[in-house]
């Protein structure tokens, strides 16, 4: 046990490295840059080459490394962060999204997928202290991670630039007015981020041995989740976090197995969150400091259609499938299935202002839901596909109910939590789920009793389930509900003054979109008819986002089309699954910059 705490104090270090530099960037630009994993990748995938292509040593590849990720940092920060200074803070958070899809899948494409060895960058030896026992990489990651924390808050004490920033942090505008360039400044932290970022890649490369350029997303997003529990923002609470997190996955993956390590990372950042909610050492003003709401287009419009052009698109629509060949028909399925999905989200994170991270979640049970309802209990596939719609939404509500009292960044960081603990529950239990196995022999969807065989019939089934789901959409947007979801995604503190429960009508609107994407995951369930716990990943939640995002968030119909673009488009032109998750990430952050109103909207007239 003693060496398990030593080693989840070890790995706890290098989480604290990463979760530092994520803090410090927040509490200068207020951007929760989920891009600092893609750049732990970067700094391990750098250490890797030119510590087996050159066989260079620690220090020369520290500084390597150095040089790679703060030249990526510089360059993200400003054609990225700083076009989107004075928007909504989400425009930011999507953008650092979408940067991390583009850094991953470009490190695969790089460094190829396959799994390699890391280059022993020390001496290998063994050692022994007070009856642990221990390696000469153990004991140089925890003397390079204090040294660097050292050096950080001696710069940001005494240093004329760290001065600087810490003013920045604590008052910008007051920093700005006394002669600070806040601009200069922010870009600086951002470097400096993203060169600790770099340095931990090295040094989890050298604790695990064996390294994937997909590995640090993961790791990162540890980072992310550290720092949010130690309190963004807070530098010695991103210390505390990555310390807390390491000895608790240590300790976890210890006694239950590594398949309980994202239930007790993820379950410990809700746990932590719904005690303490912003964090160990966070500040509560920036609980509702730029809080998330109000949506990325602030002063954008769905458009809408009258009520013949409607009918003939849904009339259109409904004939594909009986032209549409078995490729172009499965091209359709995927490209609705997302859709569905995409419109549910629509209501929470389009109308009432709420960005949903983990919308993989609620899609993984509503497939889980519908194929044990029909395998186990011989529910018929309709009663199914209706129990996966209430079942994701129960179980996303039961989850995030204490997550409605947070505010700011705090509540899309919780969704990520929710829809990990999810899937690692359906993960660990064996006996229902049949775990990392998977679900295979799942009934096809069926009709009347009728088994739906063939590409076109299942797709015109989801065609005709996505037109429901529009309706009710449409409907519920254009009702009174519908408008106080929009009154609270414009002005949430309006909405509160004049008596709306903000917390409870975002926790119903969450709902509604969890109920849409388990439909979603039914049907996908039923028409793959093999599901595992990798199916549903983060890419998936932010491929829901990024439909939206780029159709209009406040549109339903424009869901459709951004699914139609990002989803159909790549399979009918069969581009390769990493240049098609970088495209992605690309169109997320064109979209954000350029047309932040997305495809199917407009902006309304400035009186």
């Amino acid at each position: 046990m003693v060496e398990t705490l030593f080693s989840g104090l070890i790995h706890g270090g290098v989480y604290a490295l990463a979760a530092v530099g994520m803090s410090l960037v927040f509490g200068v630009t207020n951007v929760a840059n989920f891009a600092q994993g893609s750049l732990v990748a970067v700094g391990m995938m750098t250490a890797w080459w030119v510590g087996s292509s050159l066989g260079w040593g620690l220090i020369p590849t520290i500084l390597a490394v150095v040089l790679v990720t703060g030249l990526v940092g510089l360059v993200t920060n400003l054609l990225v962060i700083t076009p989107l200074e004075g928007r909504q803070p989400i425009a930011a958070l999507l953008g650092t999204v979408g940067v991390g899809q583009v850094l991953d899948n470009g490190m695969q494409l790089i460094f190829g997928s396959q799994t390699r060895a890391f280059p022993q960058l020390l001496p290998t030896h063994n050692l022994h202290a007070l009856g642990i026992s221990f390696g000469t990489s153990d004991l140089v990651m925890g003397l390079v991670a204090l040294a660097s924390m050292v050096a950080l808050w001696a710069f940001l004490t005494y240093g004329r630039t760290g001065q600087a920033i810490r003013a920045t942090s604590q008052d910008s505008q007051a920093a700005l007015q006394m002669g600070v360039p806040v601009t200069s400044i922010r870009t600086i932290a951002f470097v400096i981020g993203s060169i600790l970022a770099g340095i931990a890649g090295i040094f989890i490369g050298l604790f695990k041995t064996n390294i994937n350029p997909m590995d640090g997303s993961a790791i990162g997003m540890t980072a992310f989740v550290a720092a949010a529990i130690g309190g963004l923002g807070s530098i010695p609470g991103a210390i505390i976090g990555g310390l807390v997190l390491g000895l608790a996955e240590a300790v976890g993956v210890g006694l239950f197995g590594d398949g309980v390590h994202d239930l007790i990372t993820f379950g410990t950042l809700l746990l932590v969150l719904i005690l303490k909610p912003s964090g160990f050492l966070g500040r509560k003003a920036d609980m509702g400091k730029e809080p998330m709401t109000g949506t990325l287009p602030e002063a954008a419009r769905p458009i809408r259609l009258p009520l013949w052009a409607n009918l003939s698109l849904a009339a259109a629509a409904l004939a594909t499938p009986f032209i549409f060949s078995d490729h172009l028909a499965g091209i359709g399925t995927q490209v609705t299935i997302y859709a569905i999905a995409a419109v549910g989200l629509t209501l929470i994170s389009g109308s009432a202002g709420q960005t949903i991270l983990g919308l993989a979640g609620p899609v993984a049970v509503g497939a889980y839901a519908s194929a044990l309802l029909t395998m186990r209990m011989h529910w018929p596939f309709t009663l199914s596909l209706l129990g996966a719609a209430i079942i994701a939404a129960l179980a996303a509500s039961l989850l995030t109910f204490p997550v409605w009292k947070l505010s700011g960044h705090y509540v899309a960081i919780a969704t990520i939590g929710v829809g990990a603990v999810m899937v690692a529950i359906i993960r660990i239990w064996g006996p229902l789920t049949r775990g990392s196995l998977g679900l295979q022999g799942i009934p096809l969807p069926t009709f009347l009793g009728k088994p739906l065989y063939t590409q076109q019939m299942q797709y015109l089934l989801d065609l005709v389930i996505l037109l429901l789901v529009l309706a009710v959409t449409s409907r519920i947007r254009s009702s009174h509900l519908g408008h106080v979801f929009e009154a609270i995604g414009e002005d949430g503190q309006a909405a509160w003054s004049l008596g709306i429960r903000t917390g409870a009508y975002k926790a119903l609107a969450y709902a509604l979109a969890c109920g849409s994407a388990g439909i979603a995951g039914a049907l996908l369930a039923h028409q793959y008819t093999y599901i595992d716990p990798t199916l549903f990943n983060p890419t998936m939640s932010t491929l829901i986002l990024t439909i939206i995002v780029l159709g209009g968030m406040k549109s339903p119909t424009g869901a459709v089309i951004g699914s139609l673009i990002l989803v159909g488009a790549p399979e009918l032109l069969r581009i390769l699954p990493e240049v098609r998750i970088m495209a992605y990430g690309l169109v997320l952050i064109v979209f954000i910059i350029c047309r932040p109103q997305g495809l199917f909207s407009t902006k309304r007239r400035a009186w």
